[in-house]
């Protein structure tokens, strides 16, 4: 007999981004290692980013319940819907550029939505959860966020029901980049990490994506913690032909200060020193891209070396992984940022195409990349060793030995990774 397990998500298809694709994967193979997974669901989500093609991914003998949320996002959409939907999808703009209504909106997500817009949700899922839990023998209750707001879920649950309950984070909560954004005052500050505390030594176990939220965690928990990232799901694609072009091309989020001026300058010289380099290369924008970033790049790129594609869903993401000559991964140049691995690096590893990357020093992803031998990584200070890097890189595009050679990839394989998830959660008392 399989063993049940709940899991609270806020993020499920037709949501897109990465955010879906983690728990959609343990989905899909915990009935392989004895678990039967329950998802628990809002019923009428206010997603930032559709991809309807990850629908056809839900196994079709995985249990869904809902419940409906009220979502603060839909009311704000009628004060300003751009505003509404770049912050609710991450992209906040920098403080000096930040119009009036983004200030504001800003305010009261961080001091009135504490610890964010979902909270109102809790109580009525605890409710509905309480008795469900108990009709349908449920031992274990997994929440993930962000949204933090359902790790309070699994807070009051275990209060009532005492069930076994694990918290997986997929980013940190307090030293997250943007949650310094949040014009927060004082209290609202504390009442933030006073939250964070509560969950963090309540939860049976913690799950997290990287070594270094790991760290963080246990300065601030005895409870045990486990590392199991995200990772990759081998996805049979018609075949792709690489670009005739040397294209470079980013696929996701880039943010007002995931912003490399390096990367552009260099990127900028060599166009304009190097004639054939000019006539080859291209910089392909593939998902949101902050107004702070595409201005920065026009003052170094000419719009003929630019490729601006937007937002395309999973299937079409996963062609231009392999499509691309080169692959960029960007993570602002931060201490609160070393413990981010974006789900797409894993997907990138397996895509068969290099990877270059620019982020801070001793970061996750740094160490990933250089133990799988999948690219090169550099910090924001790099100049010359990414110039000469491009130009070698270049100088393999033109003689066709442009290539990835990656090693020990199993283990970031979604299987490997779901079957660990399994053995904690069949380990538990």
């Amino acid at each position: 007999m399989q063993k049940k397990a709940l899991i609270i998500t806020y993020y499920w298809p037709p949501a897109g981004g990465p955010g879906v694709q983690r728990w959609l994967k343990f989905v899909k193979y915990l009935p392989d290692y004895g678990i039967h997974p329950i998802v628990y669901i809002p019923e009428n989500p206010s997603y930032p980013m559709l991809d309807k093609s990850l629908i056809d991914e839900i196994p079709e003998n995985v249990t869904i319940i809902k419940q409906p949320i009220k979502e603060p996002y839909k009311l704000a959409t009628f004060l300003s819907k751009q505003s509404s939907k770049t912050i609710s999808s991450g992209v906040i703009p920098k403080k000096k550029k930040q119009s009036f209504m983004q200030r504001l909106m800003l305010y009261v997500r961080g001091n009135y939505f504490i610890p964010d817009a979902r909270k109102r949700w809790v109580k009525p899922s605890v409710s509905y959860l309480s008795d469900y839990i108990q009709n349908e023998n449920i031992e274990t209750v997994i929440t993930t966020g962000p949204p933090h707001s359902l790790h309070l879920i699994g807070l009051q649950l275990k209060a009532q029901l005492g069930i076994h309950w694990i918290a997986d984070f997929r980013d940190p909560w307090t030293t997250i980049g943007y949650h310094k954004k949040l014009r927060l005052t004082v209290s609202a500050a504390e009442k933030h990490e006073q939250m964070e505390k509560q969950v963090l030594t309540t939860a049976d176990h913690i799950i997290v994506t990287s070594e270094n939220t790991k760290k963080e965690f246990e300065t601030k928990s005895n409870q045990p913690i486990t590392v199991i990232t995200n990772g990759y799901d081998y996805q049979e694609l018609p075949k792709v032909s690489k670009d005739l072009k040397f294209s470079l091309a980013h696929i996701g989020s880039l943010l007002s200060e995931r912003n490399p001026k390096v990367l552009w300058k260099v990127l900028g010289e060599l166009i304009n020193e190097n004639q054939d380099f000019r006539q080859e290369f291209v910089l392909r924008l593939i998902g949101v891209v902050s107004d702070d970033v595409l201005n920065e790049i026009k003052q170094f790129i000419p719009k003929q070396n630019m490729d601006i594609v937007g937002y395309v869903n999973h299937t079409e993401a996963l062609k231009s992984q392999r499509q691309s000559q080169l692959l960029l991964l960007i993570e602002i140049d931060s201490e609160d940022t070393k413990a981010i691995i974006p789900g797409k690096l894993f997907e990138y590893m397996v895509a068969g195409t290099p990877i270059i990357s620019v982020g801070p020093k001793d970061s996750d992803v740094e160490r990933i990349i250089k133990s799988t031998n999948t690219g090169r990584y550099f910090y924001y200070d790099d100049e010359a060793q990414l110039k000469e890097h491009l130009l070698s890189r270049f100088s393999d595009f033109k003689n066709s030995a442009l290539a990835s050679f990656p090693i020990g990839l199993q283990q970031y394989s979604r299987k490997a990774l779901t079957k660990k998830l399994a053995d904690l959660i069949q380990a538990l008392p």
